[in-house]
């Protein structure tokens, strides 16, 4: 690695590896900051920081900040830029071999193209090693090239790893921490990092087309004696593992993961009155499919967040073989902050049937909507009967959280929104699922080919058990349009 780097200057191209850095380095600076946790008067670690593209920023924020690179020449080219700053140090150091004393902590450690030019197993002792700098509650922040190089500069031999996201949410949030004790033993205390947000780099999306320039925010975590597991980890190790995601496509169609795929797409977007240039918050955008058909045919610009890894994983995938350029990002919409005023439609699709408290996630809804703004959704929802013992043990497994037709109507209502139209479309439902059923049975022997008559089997098996509590009256399908 350092045979690599002294092939090059101590420039912004380098850093960049790209001959128009100076535009891109305007282009993305300040949404790359504008990720950060908040930083003002906080105790900060940069690794990586080569010449100093974020440090002056850091700086001028921190009440102290420590910069770290390997290479010489880029230490000293900071510290010639930003050496003015009294409460910057400035270390020549490899991280794979850093230390700090134990008493020295920190509130955020940010790194930019950092972990992409080091091995898995390097990753995995810098991240034990980044738990036990951070404060309890203290961010971890890095940027990382994913999948394939993002530059233009023509590259001799590279050691650079293209990881997926998932690889790195692996590497990252599978170590687990220990702090030390007093007299230098490993106490009880030990920490996990938990993953607030991953998002791409939309200057990069709208720059070269590229949305594999992914950001993540992690957050120092307390590690129970029991496993560790969040709602995130739920989903993708169970209802929405890579296999699973995988087999649904085949059913709802490519790209596609909620009910009717292009069919009710098309049908519920002409509901919008999208127009060129507006704004769309695509809330559990799952593989992309909604995303990518508004920004082809309307020309919106759209950013489809989802809690699951592997939905966006899944998604940059697909937006490598798409021309449509579409923002995505791993959040928990329950946790999710945006300026206000900042969409003019909010769409979902099938997915706030795992949102309990969608009160104040309308609400929110509602303050994200600029004034003249639409909400469209629509989700799984429960008759308004007594139900069936094996409809509530499916809702219980699940973990879903399902509201009648006019109930779930009734908070759109009550936080604020005007022309409220909630509608049983639950016939409609059924005849989609009769439609996919046929569909998926003509395609059985190739589908038992990429998976096992097995996985065919409980596919089918769930659409008919769809069909089943549709007909019985304890699932129902409700679309919801309303207005700011």
């Amino acid at each position: 690695m350092l045979s690599y780097w002294e092939q090059y200057e101590p420039s912004i191209e380098s850093m960049m590896l790209s001959q128009d850095a100076n535009e891109l380095d305007r282009m993305e600076k300040d949404e790359i900051l504008s990720y950060l946790p908040p930083i003002k008067g906080r105790s900060i670690l940069e690794l990586g920081s080569g010449i100093g593209r974020f440090t002056e920023h850091l700086a001028e924020n921190a009440k102290h900040l420590t910069t770290v690179d390997f290479m010489a020449d880029y230490v000293e080219k900071n510290r010639q830029r930003h050496g003015h700053h009294a409460h910057v140090d400035f270390l020549r150091a490899d991280v794979t071999e850093l230390q700090f004393p134990a008493e020295k902590k920190f509130d955020v450690i940010f790194s930019n193209w950092l972990l992409m030019y080091l091995s898995d197993e390097e990753i995995k002792v810098l991240t034990r090693n980044m738990l036990s700098w951070l404060k309890d509650g203290g961010y971890l922040f890095i940027r990382e090239s994913c999948f394939h190089p993002s530059g233009n500069i023509k590259l001799g031999s590279n050691p650079t790893f293209y990881r997926s996201p998932n690889e790195y949410f692996s590497l990252l949030q599978k170590e687990i921490g220990s702090c030390l004790s007093d007299d230098g033993g490993e106490d009880h205390h030990r920490s996990v990092f938990e993953l607030s947000r991953a998002n791409s780099v939309s200057a990069y999306v709208k720059a070269k087309g590229n949305p594999n320039q992914l950001c993540f925010l992690l957050k120092k975590m307390p590690y129970s004696a029991q496993e560790y597991e969040s709602f995130q980890a739920f989903l993708d190790e169970n209802q929405y593992s890579r296999k699973s995601i995988l087999r649904y496509e085949k059913i709802f169609g490519p790209t596609y993961i909620s009910t009717g795929g292009q069919e009710t797409t098309i049908e519920f977007c002409k509901k919008l009155d999208l127009t060129p240039g507006q704004k769309v918050l695509d809330v559990g955008c799952g593989i992309g499919g909604s995303a990518f058909h508004m920004a082809r045919e309307y020309g919106v610009e759209v950013r489809g967040v989802d809690l699951s890894t592997n939905m966006i994983t899944l998604a940059l995938e697909n937006q490598a073989k798409q021309e449509e350029e579409v923002c995505f990002e791993i959040t928990d919409i329950t946790k999710a902050i945006f300026p206000d005023e900042s969409f003019d439609v909010i769409y979902s699709r099938d997915t706030l049937l795992h949102i309990g408290d969608k009160e104040t996630l309308f609400a929110n809804f509602f303050k994200w909507l600029r004034p003249g703004g639409k909400v469209l959704i629509s989700d799984y929802c429960r008759g308004d009967q007594e139900h069936s013992e094996h409809f509530l043990r499916y809702v219980a497994q699940r973990g879903y959280h399902l509201l009648t037709v006019p109930d779930y109507g009734t908070i759109f209502t009550k936080v604020g929104f005007a022309s409220v139209e909630a509608k049983d479309v639950t016939d409609y439902f059924v005849d989609i699922l009769h439609k996919e059923t046929k569909f998926f049975s003509e395609q059985k022997e190739d589908f038992i080919k990429e998976f096992s008559a097995e996985d065919y089997n409980d596919i089918l098996s769930g659409w008919q058990d769809k069909i089943q509590r549709c007909s019985e009256g304890d699932q129902a399908w409700g679309l919801f349009v309303a207005h700011k």
